[in-house]
């Protein structure tokens, strides 16, 4: 029987029209007196709030980027003020040129997995041969633009054995994937992050004994079914692909894949070979990512 599923709604971000000063008084960069002296240069010259702002040392162009990206309804995170990792690149500073990436991969995913006519996937799995390649991050990455753009996601840690996501979103992993295949948790324990609204994380759970079983239960597609109904895309971090057989069977369950590799790390021929056994499996190979180019 499949556990019941907490309620998660569909979450746009809602565009703040709010001025930058407002903005950044209310993150606590500057005060309302601060304020009301980038106003006055600002009538004085006949320049932008943000530009005042600079000429007079009270801000930085960061801090401008940051009000901007609230001020259209981009969610983004300012470093120290979340518990979220710094390796979420894509949520502390998108613009640079990671993210931008990071975005020419997600519209490449967009046209070629995730777009209506070609069949309404929903489900992507970041697989790579080896470990240290850089799934996890990549898979939180990749997680947090779709949820930029409004989509909403869904971002799974299916790595039973060496789990980082919860690392990453420092949430807890007291349950998780584990405990709900295992039939231990009632219902699926997704956590809808605050910070980023647009995005959930079902986070690994405790480390079982027996990770590969617990994939080929047929709780697993039907988990995956019901998560499909309920989320836009969803993206999901896996083991090591030579190390174990659990990507190969969650890659089938997603019925798509992104192989990735790692410069200077990753064996081009295990690499090769892993995505040939992917396509023999009939996972569609939707591309390829070289990490630390």
């Amino acid at each position: 029987m499949t556990p019941a599923l907490s309620p998660v709604t569909k979450l746009v971000p809602a565009t703040v029209a709010r001025s930058i000063g407002a903005i950044m008084v209310d993150n606590g960069r500057i005060t309302v007196a601060q304020a009301e002296q980038i106003l006055r240069l600002q009538k004085q010259q006949g320049i932008r709030f943000g530009e005042a702002a600079v000429k007079l040392g009270l801000l930085t162009e960061d801090d401008i980027q940051f009000a901007l990206a609230r001020q259209y309804g981009y969610p983004c995170l300012r470093h120290g003020q979340s518990r979220i990792s710094d390796e979420l690149v894509a949520a502390y500073e998108p613009h640079s040129a990671q993210v931008e990436a990071l975005r020419g991969l997600r519209s490449q995913l967009m046209l070629r997995w995730f777009a209506s006519d070609n069949g309404g996937n929903k489900t992507l799995a970041v697989v790579s041969p080896g470990r240290s390649e850089g799934r996890s991050y990549v898979a939180a990455n990749l997680a947090v633009v779709f949820s930029q753009l409004g989509e909403s996601t869904l971002l799974i840690d299916a790595d039973m054995r060496h789990g980082r996501q919860h690392q990453l979103f420092h949430v807890e992993n007291y349950s998780g994937l584990s405990t709900v295949l295992a039939g231990r948790s009632q219902t699926a324990p997704v956590l809808r992050l605050s910070d980023l609204t647009a995005l959930s994380i079902l986070t690994a759970g405790p480390v079982p004994p027996n990770p590969q079983e617990l994939l080929g239960r047929e709780i697993f597609p039907r988990l995956m079914e019901k998560f499909a109904t309920m989320f836009d895309v969803i993206i999901v971090d896996t083991p090591a692909g030579t190390d174990y057989a659990d990507a190969q069977t969650i890659s089938a369950r997603t019925g798509g894949a992104i192989l990735l590799a790692r410069q200077d790390v990753t064996s081009l021929g295990e690499a090769s070979q892993f995505g040939k056994t992917l396509g023999e499996l009939g996972v569609s190979l939707v591309g390829a990512v070289l990490n630390d180019f």
